[in-house]
């Protein structure tokens, strides 16, 4: 009988080591595969079960959350959606995160091992923490000013802070209100389908995610090309330029878009103040292929590697063009494309003195119990050009303003540089063009330039005739750089 029991026993305790491995193997080895089921809702509904960390801006919310009393409990809300969205994206039950939303998802959702009480305890207890909140380096009157100036027409705005690379405004027009997306239902859906059918596309970022020509504002790149590669020595130097200029190796001729400029021979600093076609072309061509590819990529181009957090799409400069390719290039035409946060990059590289911090959006994350976690100093982009020669861009950018053709930017009391530009758009460029402005501004009491600004306009409902930099955008650029400027003194 003694026999049979110690055979049962064996035989329950080779059970019970089975069960044990079993469950072993469920719960470590298979774990991750059965976390990734689409038929699991247990990570899902553990996500919405309390409610998200804020996005901030200048210390108050711009998002919150709502208690649902649904399964998924908690849905995203937002303050102001349509005038922050280019910057928080959106946080939706049904289809996912984007921008700062995303690329701040573990923070704001409560799983980045930055807001555990002990390292890897969020491992170890596969516990969630309470969302932290992002403050982000946005400065609100300059964001409306923006929204405002551009009021719904295709384009979009970026101002930065030139001595540290905060953003201080990032716009995008059309908009939309990402709290219609951020639930699950028909009315989630419904949303989702007109507005990713929206041949205007408001979910579309165009301050970092769309590029376009520049235009003349490129001339700033050439300029800066020309005067460290010594093809002129000084802005007053002339430039042996013809009027019109043929284009090499073609019998193309390149005029200038303006009857009354005279830039034949004209100097560089007048090139740039009546923003003469022939002049840069014929510069780009002078510093050559390589020169140029340099320059541009000192001031940001053709990286794919800048994240603000999120990822912003590469500006664009070819590096295999004939010389006639390269004189439109070097105007900002033919393959050279920039968001509108490149372009105010490269103001800002002029307004720092000829050094380019890298732009940044996130300025720091906080517990919820407020305590920093996380911050993001300013850091060195490239030293894209010497002092000397960003001091001498400075001043022909000031003239631009003054007495050249971007006087719509004047701002009484401070100093202002800017570029004009009108990018030729569309097949044989039958588009309307692109209005451009660059800038940067500096209050008479201050010791550096403040704010760096790019604004875009694509406006397919405008009179081609009164599409330009100067009208168009350079009026929006001056709001922004006003409300950084009145900000500042108070």
């Amino acid at each position: 009988m003694t026999k049979y029991i110690r055979h049962a026993a064996a035989f329950c305790l080779l059970l019970l080591v089975a069960l044990l491995l079993n469950a072993a193997r469920v719960q470590v080895f298979q774990a991750s595969s059965l976390d990734d089921n689409a038929a699991n809702r247990r990570p899902v509904i553990a996500r919405y079960s309390q409610p998200r960390g804020d996005i901030l801006v200048r210390g108050k919310p711009i998002t919150g959350s709502r208690d649902t009393g649904q399964s998924l409990r908690y849905e995203r809300t937002y303050k102001n959606g349509p005038l922050y969205a280019p910057v928080t994206g959106y946080a939706s039950q049904t289809y996912g995160t984007t921008f700062v939303e995303s690329a701040e998802d573990g923070i704001l959702s409560g799983t980045d091992p930055l807001l555990a009480p002990i390292p890897v305890w969020n491992e170890i207890t596969r516990a969630r923490q309470t969302g932290g909140d992002v403050e982000t380096t946005l400065l609100p009157a300059a964001q409306q000013a923006a929204y405002a100036g551009l009021g719904g027409r295709k384009g979009a705005v970026a101002a930065v802070d030139p001595s540290d690379g905060k953003i201080l405004a990032l716009v995008s027009t059309p908009s939309y209100d990402p709290a219609e997306i951020a639930g699950t239902g028909r009315a989630a859906t419904a949303a989702w389908s007109r507005l990713t059918a929206d041949p205007d596309q408001p979910m579309l970022n165009r301050a970092i995610r769309q590029t376009y020509p520049p235009g003349s504002t490129f001339k700033v790149v050439t300029a800066a090309a020309a005067l460290e590669n010594r093809v002129v020595a000084s802005p007053a130097e002339r430039t042996d330029t013809p009027s019109p200029y043929t284009l090499p190796g073609t019998t193309t001729r390149l005029t200038n878009e303006s009857s009354s400029a005279t830039c034949e021979n004209a100097t560089l600093a007048y090139a740039l103040q009546a923003s003469c076609n022939t002049v840069f072309a014929h510069l780009g061509v002078d510093v050559g292929l390589s020169g140029m590819v340099r320059t541009a990529r000192r001031f940001g181009f053709d990286d794919n590697g800048v994240e603000i957090p999120m990822s912003v799409a590469a500006s664009h400069f070819d590096t295999d063009m004939n010389k006639a390719q390269l004189a439109l290039s070097s105007i900002g035409q033919y393959d050279t494309r920039a968001t509108p946060l490149q372009m105010a990059m490269v103001a800002a590289a002029v307004a720092n003195g000829g050094t380019l911090m890298s732009p940044h959006l996130v300025e720091k994350v906080t517990s919820s119990d407020g305590s920093t976690v996380r911050t993001t100093s300013g850091r060195t982009y490239k030293q894209v050009m010497s002092a000397y020669t960003a001091n001498r861009l400075q001043r022909m950018m000031v003239d631009v303003v003054t007495k050249g053709t971007g006087t719509n930017a004047r701002i009484p009391g401070a100093t202002v540089g800017g570029k004009t530009g009108t990018a030729q758009n569309g097949v044989r460029n039958e588009g309307v063009p692109y209005a451009w402005f660059i800038s940067y501004a500096q209050a008479a009491d201050a010791s550096r330039p403040q704010v760096a600004v790019a604004v875009v306009v694509e406006d397919a409902a405008a009179d081609r005739a009164d599409i330009s930099g100067g009208g168009s955008a350079a009026p929006i650029a001056r709001a922004v750089m006003r409300a950084v400027l009145n900000t500042a003194d108070g």
